[in-house]
């Protein structure tokens, strides 16, 4: 189930908003140029699912988006809980960064849960089947698949040559809570 929760940067205990309805996520998002949008759920899809099976069945959302947002690439990306690398691969994102450009993730299939770091606040978006929430440039957040990871997502970007991750070096993260916290919040 997709939820907002928003803090103030200084205290990640105490929320200041907590909302499930997805027209009050994207309003709140919006307001700080983060789209959020729930689409359609096409085919049942698994992490073996074929990419370009996936991408074709999104096709007229994805080619929306590039007109709108400028995104060129898009590709996906899968985790599944049974990878022995899953906790390396949640673990290079546990740690607040930023991007020299625009992206923006469609989870197909699972979800995870983005931590935008907005002026003084950290919005926190968990994202399930069926959300998009974009990410723009600059913006310092992290993401959190949690323990045992399990989606799959298509991802846009804005420059085809790759992202180039920039660390903050903020000790930011491990003052929010986990996926783990979220137990309810977060499922299907």
């Amino acid at each position: 189930m997709s939820f907002l929760r928003v803090y103030h940067e200084a205290d990640g205990e105490q929320p200041l908003l907590v909302s499930r309805d997805g027209e009050r996520i994207a309003s709140e998002l919006a307001a700080h140029g983060v789209r959020f949008e729930r689409w359609a759920l096409r085919e049942p899809v698994t992490a073996t699912t074929d990419p370009e099976a996936v991408l074709a069945d999104y096709v007229d959302e994805v080619a929306r988006l590039q007109q709108e947002d400028g995104f060129t690439v898009a590709d996906v990306i899968a985790a599944t809980p049974d990878d022995p690398d899953s906790p390396a691969l949640r673990a290079r994102y546990l740690d607040e960064y930023r991007h020299d450009e625009d992206e923006a993730r469609f989870f197909v299939q699972g979800g995870g849960i983005f931590y935008l770091h907005l002026d003084a606040r950290v919005y926190v978006v968990g994202c399930s089947a069926g959300d998009l929430v974009s990410v723009p440039a600059g913006t310092r957040h992290w993401f959190d698949m949690g323990p045992a990871p399990d989606f799959l997502a298509i991802r846009l970007f804005t420059a085809a040559q790759g992202r180039a991750t920039d660390m903050t070096g903020s000790g930011i993260a491990e003052r929010f809570p986990r996926f783990e916290a979220f137990g309810e919040d977060h499922a299907a």
